[in-house]
């Protein structure tokens, strides 16, 4: 039966902390891009700003791996990629499934990064028949009936999820019960899987909606400031009877005061 519940996954065994775990993508972008330039080594603080953290924080995830760098030195670029790169599993190939293959699929699909980072799109698979056989990204098509026999036939243990929300948790249940233990979601649902199944979703519209709060308290935030600038150009005289004339009545007559 479904529960909702998560399975961790094995580098939670070897003591290595999920956030740790989640910065690690970061910390192999900023030593690829590197790694790419010809650089040799790099300090924490030079690493830790690439990857958008602290470097306190950086050389406390690398001690996880036993990677401590050289003082006075830094740490190994290349050595730093492979040991990343291994620890993520990326030095094997991932075969993935994309079921729905709509807009967001088809981006999915002509995504380039995949491949370089140790993922192979194996199928592409919608429930329309009007898409079976069509290419894209050079990989053509297939029905959602046959999606039990592509997983058998690829291998597959990673699929991920580009379809309408009402149909995600169906296609969802159909992915574990071929044998998909991870799960890519786009849909815009919260889905149920068993233990031993991991899920990570990327919701576009939530991450829009809190950069529209922050926007919402910068704007306060700019307005207030204003105000405040605005009070101290002010001159004093002009100030002092403005507020005069607000504590007096309709008629410009003090307000009697009420006794204590």
């Amino acid at each position: 039966m479904a529960t909702g519940r998560t399975h961790r996954p094995a580098t939670r065994s070897r003591g290595i902390p999920e956030a740790t775990v989640a910065r690690l993508p970061l910390y192999l972008r900023a030593l690829t891009a590197l790694s790419e330039r010809s650089v040799p080594t790099v300090s924490s603080e030079e690493l830790a700003a690439a990857a958008g953290v602290n470097s306190a924080k950086l050389r406390k995830d690398f001690s996880y791996l036993g990677s401590y760098g050289t003082r006075g030195v830094g740490y190994d670029v290349e050595y730093l990629v492979y040991q990343i790169s291994r620890e993520l599993g990326l030095t094997q190939d991932w075969p993935v499934v994309i079921v729905g293959i709509g807009n967001l699929g088809a981006a999915l699909a002509n995504y380039g990064g995949f491949a370089s980072r140790g993922f192979r799109v194996a199928a592409l698979i919608d429930a329309d028949p009007a898409m079976a056989g069509k290419p894209v990204a050079g990989i053509p098509v297939q029905h959602t009936d046959d999606l039990e026999k592509i997983i058998k036939d690829n291998g597959v243990s990673i699929g991920v999820i580009a379809t309408p929300a009402g149909a995600a948790q169906q296609v969802c249940d159909r992915l574990v019960a071929a044998g998909v233990t991870s799960i890519l979601n786009f849909a815009p649902t919260v889905l149920s899987v068993p233990d031993g199944v991991d899920v990570r979703k990327v919701d576009l519209s939530i991450e829009l909606q809190i950069l529209a709060f922050h926007e919402q308290r910068k704007a306060g935030e700019e307005t207030t400031v204003g105000e405040r600038a605005l009070a101290a150009a002010t001159p004093r005289e002009e100030r002092v009877a403005r507020d005069e004339s607000a504590d007096q009545g309709p008629d410009g007559d003090v307000p009697a005061v009420m006794p204590a």
